[in-house]
């Protein structure tokens, strides 16, 4: 008899071990096993791309702060804005600070604070400030309007000058700071009660008086209406001055002696 051979187990390889036969009816499938070694990256997070996008993003550009700068003598709003390297040059220091400078922007006195590079910073809040705030929101409840609060003005040379300047922007006369101020000096040395006795004036019967040395018949040709009908009132003075002088020389800032 033939030597019977030996069955012996038939060698499989790794591929083989890793099938697993799945019945369908007589056909076997073989599907791989899957491993830890085919496993793929975990996609990115919504966490990952948005600090990605993050980092990718350029810095904001900081905002320029506004400075406050005292104007000294031989200062011009040119020269100021050329120091600061003003975006806009001195028109835009001038916009900025309209209010202060006045209608001339070619006259600035020493002392006037300005705005550079940007609006001015909300003034601190006080007491009175929080009182009308409480007292708008109140108002705002119960639907009654408030009437505003008027401007108040120092008793003094600036504060008359100021509330001078106020009242010709509401008529439409031109004139600055500096412009009054150098005329004041020059016809008064300031003092409201000034009163020139000894020129021709005086001797034709209407003497100068006030701050800006004005005649009777000129303060009342070019009285301003609002102010006062005395002479000697400071603001009616400066404001009939100005009114009289932007008649007849454009502005009071064009009047550099007698006038």
């Amino acid at each position: 008899m033939p030597r019977n051979a030996k069955h012996r187990r038939p060698r499989t390889g790794s591929l083989a071990r890793r099938l697993v036969a799945v019945g369908t009816g007589g056909a076997a499938l073989a599907i791989p096993l899957v491993t830890a070694a085919t496993a793929q990256a975990a996609p990115a997070t919504v966490e990952h791309v948005r600090a990605a996008k993050a980092a990718e993003a350029p810095a904001a550009t900081p905002k320029t702060a506004a400075t406050t700068y005292v104007v000294v003598d031989g200062d011009s709003l040119s020269k100021i804005a050329q120091a600061h390297s003003v975006s806009g040059g001195w028109q835009k220091l001038y916009e900025d600070n309209r209010s202060a400078v006045g209608a001339n922007p070619s006259l600035v006195h020493p002392g006037l604070k300005l705005t550079v590079n940007g609006k001015k910073a909300a003034a601190p809040a006080t007491a009175a400030t929080e009182t009308s705030t409480k007292t708008s929101a109140k108002s705002a409840e119960t639907g009654s309007v408030e009437p505003a609060v008027a401007k108040t003005y120092t008793d003094n040379l600036d504060g008359w000058i100021r509330e001078a300047l106020d009242v010709m922007a509401q008529h439409g006369i031109p004139g600055s700071y500096d412009g009054i101020h150098r005329n004041i000096m020059r016809e008064s040395s300031g003092d409201p009660n000034a009163i020139n006795n000894w020129d021709i004036n005086a001797q034709n019967g209407v003497p100068s008086k006030g701050l800006l040395q004005v005649i009777a018949p000129t303060f009342q040709a070019y009285h301003v209406p609002g102010t006062a009908m005395d002479a000697y009132d400071p603001v009616a003075n400066i404001t009939a001055a100005c009114n009289y002088a932007a008649d007849r020389y454009g502005s009071i800032d064009n009047v550099n002696g007698p006038y």
